[in-house]
């Protein structure tokens, strides 16, 4: 088990050969504590989101205009009961600029086009290999995808505070790197789909 000032902690769940500030598409999954379902209800199939589920639709669409400089877009998105699924997109900014250009995985180009559904050719490589490494710089810092999340989280539980609702988030949150157009496609499909399949999703409690 790692360490941290001789305190036991879980290992890091990030892709550690990965800058998480770098151009690209990632899916994040983030879970209430304990899975509680604060966010509103299911019914027929369709999400019902209750004050504080608006609040966290609300706080991530201004996720972008708060982060300007980070050269952000939203993709599909969506509040369930207990947990929170979207799609964003870090493009090309300031912070990221020494990185090889991408958001390019395993050949298969995954940028601003494929977001908007648009086919492209571009094959520039992002991944590293033998001739080329992208320095691992997961850990506490700014202008990443962890700031990202952690700014969000701060801000949903700020304003679950100011309507005297006791909430919590789970402390870690799943990423994954979309690496293909088609790969991007079927994420989006599970997240616009995600009501109709409540009862067999992992997160049902």
């Amino acid at each position: 088990m790692d360490k941290f000032k001789n305190t036991h902690r879980i290992p890091s769940s990030r892709l550690q050969s990965w800058d998480y500030g770098a151009p690209g598409l990632y899916f994040i999954s983030i879970c209430t504590k304990n899975r509680e379902q604060y966010f509103g209800k299911i019914e027929n199939c369709e999400m019902f989101l209750n004050e504080l589920g608006l609040i966290v639709n609300k706080e991530w669409i201004k996720t972008p205009l708060i982060r300007r400089d980070m050269n952000l877009e939203l993709g599909e998105f969506i509040t369930m009961p207990n947990h929170f699924h979207a799609i964003i997109m870090i493009g090309e900014n300031k912070y990221n600029s020494q990185l090889p250009r991408g958001g390019v995985i395993c050949g298969n180009a995954v940028g601003r086009d494929a977001m908007h559904g648009v086919s492209t050719t571009t094959t520039t490589d992002a991944v590293p290999t033998t001739n080329q490494k992208i320095p691992n710089k997961f850990g506490p810092q700014s202008k990443n995808l962890a700031s990202i999340v952690r700014g969000f989280k701060s801000s949903v539980t700020t304003q679950s505070k100011k309507i005297n609702i006791e909430f919590g988030w789970q402390a870690r949150f799943h990423d994954h790197i979309i690496r293909s157009h088609d790969e991007l496609f079927r994420i989006s499909s599970y997240i616009i789909n995600n009501p109709d399949n409540w009862k067999e999703d992992k997160f049902f409690n």
